[in-house]
Formats: C-alpha cells, sequence, structure tokens
C-alpha cells in the first residue's frame, strides 16, 4: 500500500505532466517587473494595460496587468507608491526579443495618477532565447499632471529591419 507522501509524488508528478501536454508551443512566459514611483500621490487605482513589441512590429497585449498575472497574493493593492509589483503569465511568443512598450493607463478609480519608474520584461518559452530589457519611464500617465497623457511608448529597437522582414509594422499608442 503507498503512503500518503507517494500519492502525493504521484499525483503532482501527473497533474505536472499532463499541464507539459496540453500547453502550446508557441506560448511564451513573461515576467514583469513595475516599480511606481515614491512620489507623493504616484500610487493609482487605474487599470494598467501593456503592450510588448518586437524589432518586427509584433506584439502581445496585456489589457490589466493584475488579473492577467498578479503575483502579490489575495488582498494585495498594486501600482501603489514605492512599489516594485511582479506579474506573469503566457502569452503568443515574439518572433524577436522584447524591444519597445506601451504603457497605458484607463484613468479610472479614486486616484488616477499614477507615477511610474520603470517596466522590466522578461520573455522566454520552448526554443526560444530568453530575452530581458528595462523600459526606463520617469513619467506620469495623468490628465492633470505633465505630460498630461495616460499612454507613454519606449522604443529600445533598431531603426533598421531585421534580417528577412522587409514588412516591418509600425510601434504605436493602443
Amino acid at each position: 500500500m503507498p503512503t500518503p507522501t507517494q500519492l502525493l509524488l504521484s499525483f503532482f508528478l501527473l497533474l505536472s505532466f499532463s499541464s507539459v501536454v496540453i500547453s502550446d508551443d508557441d506560448d511564451c512566459v513573461y515576467s514583469v517587473y513595475i516599480r511606481t514611483g515614491s512620489i507623493w500621490k504616484g500610487g493609482t487605482d487605474s487599470i494598467i494595460a501593456l503592450r510588448l513589441y518586437d524589432a518586427y512590429g509584433d506584439w502581445v497585449e496585456i489589457r490589466n496587468m493584475e488579473s492577467w498575472g498578479g503575483l502579490m497574493g489575495p488582498g494585495y493593492n498594486y501600482f501603489e507608491r514605492g512599489n516594485l509589483d511582479i506579474f506573469s503569465g503566457r502569452g503568443r511568443c515574439l518572433d524577436g526579443p522584447v524591444c519597445a512598450m506601451n504603457l497605458t493607463s484607463d484613468g479610472s478609480g479614486d486616484h488616477h495618477g499614477w507615477y511610474c519608474n520603470y517596466v522590466e520584461v522578461t520573455m522566454t518559452g520552448v526554443h526560444t532565447p530568453c530575452s530581458q530589457v528595462q523600459f526606463t519611464v520617469e513619467q506620469w500617465l495623468a490628465l492633470d499632471a505633465p505630460p498630461y497623457e495616460l499612454t507613454t511608448v519606449r522604443n529600445y529597437c533598431p531603426s533598421e529591419y531585421p534580417e528577412g522582414r522587409r514588412n516591418r509594422k509600425s510601434i504605436s499608442s493602443v
């Protein structure tokens, strides 16, 4: 008769095997770190979205960071002053490393203005090299503070077309 420990181990092995079988090889894991500034009233209750681009102009869109992959635990208040918030989730793999982003606040909630220090993104997947980039933001996403925008774009992509791709898409706001 198997012991409870052996049964538990067998269950976890079966569970991990079944999750490997159903996963899509085209999926990558994205880990995102977002630092909110420690400036007074820098936090927000708004919904934050992120669109990640590669040098070809292809993108992956995360419409709500918190519901997509918030890792800070139940009851945690994301995007508060001075916080480093961590998110992780799956999405379609891009053909190249992430080199541009569009960060957007929907401006909702009691505290709609938000000051973001930076966004750091890691992407990895099966048969996909790991890539990491940090986007310095140091900007308000607010309608009542300069630059009076709820969206910001950071583009660190090379200006020339990558080899083998002629039809590069433009990188723009959501």
